[in-house]
């Protein structure tokens, strides 16, 4: 959240990943850091023991959610 925050208030849309067990913890540090407009892009947990495969399963159902939040114009 912090990288995404700071190219946000840089003027660069940003979709910051989070996997699900991590939501909480996102939106907490996003409102800790005065960018409350900034909503995670979620996918399922666990990531770090999937297979590339599973992997790129799981981009596939994020992509339309990332293309909105770089092409978003207001936050």
């Amino acid at each position: 959240m912090h990288d995404g925050i700071e190219l946000e208030g840089k003027g660069r849309p940003t979709a910051v990943v989070v996997t699900s067990e991590f939501v909480h913890e996102a939106h907490v540090q996003r409102a800790a850091l005065g960018m409350t407009g900034l909503d995670p892009v979620v996918i399922d947990h666990p990531l770090s023991t999937l297979t590339e495969a599973e992997i790129e399963r799981r981009i596939d159902q994020v992509v339309a959610q990332v293309e909105a939040a770089w092409l978003a114009t207001q936050r």
